[in-house]
């Protein structure tokens, strides 16, 4: 049995802005194993992330730290839950409860992140 290590952000390895889209994709997937049909987000994804970015860059130090350290913990956990609940799927269990409360979590860690580097 081999084991792999679940991909995740870490500080300085993407832009602030990219962080954002890479959790907003990790929710997408858990909104759908919820049962729940995301709405299209018709840009909002893209402009979400460019504010995020501009506001990142204009942040202080040690805000951008706080960041980086909430994107890297969030992408963590994040994918270590979408990774049980794509086991939990496999296995024929249902799991939309699970993921629902996931995916209001992922969405509150979303909202953390962007108040942290708002001026």
């Amino acid at each position: 049995m081999k084991h792999e290590q679940a991909a995740y952000l870490a500080p300085g390895l993407a832009d602030a802005g990219g962080q954002v889209a890479q959790l907003r994709q990790v929710l997408a997937l858990v909104e759908e194993l919820a049962g729940r049909v995301p709405a299209p987000a018709r840009g909002a994804g893209l402009d979400q992330a460019a504010r995020i970015s501009d506001h990142y860059a204009r942040a202080l130090p040690i805000d951008q730290r706080r960041f980086d350290l909430h994107a890297a913990d969030t992408a963590r956990w994040a994918a270590v839950g979408l990774e049980a609940l794509l086991q939990i799927e496999e296995r024929g269990r249902p799991c939309a409860a699970a993921a629902r409360a996931l995916a209001e979590r992922l969405s509150r860690a979303l909202a953390e992140l962007e108040r942290t580097v708002r001026a």
